[in-house]
């Protein structure tokens, strides 16, 4: 299959001179960041020309917006243009669009996994205190609640590939992160950077179910979700063990520059989804309060409890687990040691969340993991951190299993059980339930922690909402392949477009078996 065309960026002129002026204004950032050798590379300590770096700042916003205006499809007020119709998918090109699209979500989740990293240097060269620098994962996450919001909405408005190149154009211009002087500066632009990842995977996934048939396109966003996840921090604690002792905290961010290069010239490879481009053409917007409409408020109830819960254990429960673990002294067992457990826990855990989601039923699988991670919690709650090291540790895997398949289940899950005209919404508003734990979890698991019982009523204290969300699945959740029914505002169209990868599945079926009469394809 050839590439498709240039015309997928309305303005490609436009488009261009826009990377130019953002890759010229991180180049300017990262020559300051090389001057700073000198002084170990603690730029803090820098007598920069505050000139040319508001220029090279104003460079990347202007470079950000000008090609961020050049992949909207251009609208009038008399009329819709339709915007150019992909190529009818092959199986070559939809295992390009796996391979990119896979590829996009491990360079987002570096960003966020990097913040575990550049934290003692940073206070190092600051001279900050713990406290202090609480306020960067605080930050960062709050930046990707905003994110998934705000891109999951552009998602259904300007189209799924114009906001994963503009999430990508955002990517760009936050590596100058580790080039500010200042804490304050840094807390901008992880802010920043955290609008940009938050919005990346429920663009994709939206992307992901109208390109691929239906059948195994859960289970391969399933493996996406979990491989990506154990990848990216892998990736981030791989460039920080090998760059940080050479070149100090901040290289780590200007060593991601080549990756976002690469997920930006692949962009000719990552078309627009059929159906979103006849919908656009052929039918109105639906309001972002659609979500909380009949017949959606109960899916949005659903997967809101569902992600709001995942968000609580991870970001507030584990995020003090290790630190429970080490202080109680009698294990031996260190935070490196549990986080090397959780990332390659997740590989086992959303394989066999993948066959069961495919081969068994979406919400049983998803009733499962949940009930895995309460049963894991409700037995730290009875043993404490006094149990013995066997048990304990194979409780503490078991918790790690079920988040795993937690969030590795419910982006896919939201995906396919919202209409077209309100997917990329709706991804949004799930992940940005589940990563506002990342802004109340830390507090409010901290003042249980402090109150009788400490961790065993902590452990408590989740599993309620996680059982809960595992019994609103059960009673209220939808099966995906029941989920045609279009939102209040929608036309009747959302149906038949949804529809519209399955129709070209069968076709290119029907296809393969007149070249291969020796073998029969099955239907989905």
């Amino acid at each position: 299959m050839s590439a498709p065309p240039a015309s997928l960026i309305p303005r490609p002129f436009l488009f261009w001179t826009g990377v130019a002026l953002t890759c010229a204004g991180v180049v300017e950032h990262l020559w300051m960041f090389i001057d700073s050798a000198s002084t170990h590379f603690h730029m803090s300590m820098m007598d920069m020309s505050p000139t040319i770096m508001w220029a090279a700042m104003a460079a990347i916003v202007v470079g950000v917006v000008l090609s961020g205006i050049a992949v909207v499809q251009p609208r009038t007020a008399s009329a819709r243009p339709a915007a150019p119709t992909p190529a009818p998918a092959t199986n070559a090109s939809r295992h390009r669009l796996i391979t990119i699209l896979t590829f996009a979500l491990l360079v987002d989740q570096m960003k966020p996994a990097t913040l575990a990293f550049i934290a003692p240097g940073l206070r190092a060269e600051y001279g900050l205190s713990a406290a202090d620098v609480s306020w960067l994962p605080t930050v960062a996450l709050t930046g990707t609640v905003l994110g998934s919001l705000v891109w999951g909405r552009a998602a259904d408005r300007i189209g799924r590939r114009a906001t994963i190149l503009i999430a990508s154009l955002l990517f760009l211009g936050t590596t100058v992160c580790g080039a500010m002087p200042t804490f304050g500066g840094t807390l901008v632009m992880c802010a920043l950077m955290g609008m940009a990842a938050g919005g990346m995977l429920p663009v994709v996934y939206a992307l992901m179910t109208e390109s691929l048939p239906p059948g195994r396109r859960a289970a391969i966003m399933i493996l996406q979700a979990g491989l990506t996840t154990t990848g990216g921090y892998m990736a981030a604690s791989g460039l920080a063990a090998i760059l940080i002792p050479l070149a100090g905290w901040r290289v780590t961010w200007f060593a991601q520059l080549p990756l976002v290069l690469i997920l930006i010239a692949l962009n000719r490879w990552i078309p627009e989804s059929a159906a979103f481009t006849a919908r656009q053409t052929r039918a109105k917007q639906v309001p972002a309060s659609a979500l909380f409409k009949r017949p959606q408020t109960a899916k949005t109830l659903v997967v809101s409890t569902y992600a709001l819960a995942w968000g609580l254990v991870y970001w507030g429960f584990i995020t003090f687990l290790p630190s429970q673990l080490e202080s109680s002294g009698q294990h031996g067992m260190s935070a490196a040691t549990l986080l090397f457990i959780s990332s390659l826990l997740s590989i086992p855990t959303c394989a066999v969340g993948a066959w069961l989601y495919m081969r068994w039923s979406a919400k049983g699988t998803m009733v499962v993991y949940a009930a895995l991670t309460v049963g894991a919690l409700l037995t730290l709650a009875a043993i404490g951190l006094e149990g013995s090291r066997t048990i304990l540790l194979a409780t503490v895997m078991l918790l790690f299993a079920g988040t795993a398949g937690v969030i590795a289940l419910i982006g896919p899950y939201t995906a396919e059980i919202y209409p077209l005209a309100i997917r990329g919404t709706a991804g949004g508003w799930a992940a940005a339930v589940g990563k506002s734990g990342g802004a109340f979890g830390p507090p409010l698991i901290a003042l249980i922690l402090s109150a009788p019982g400490g961790i065993r009523t902590a452990a408590v204290f989740v599993a309620l909402p996680m059982a809960l969300a595992g019994l609103a699945v059960a009673v209220r959740g939808s099966n995906p392949q029941a989920a045609t029914q279009a939102p209040e505002g929608a036309t009747a169209l959302d149906a038949e477009l949804d529809d519209l990868v399955s129709s070209e599945a069968v076709a290119a079926q029907a296809t393969a078996t007149t070249h291969l009469p020796s073998k029969r394809g099955a239907a989905t």
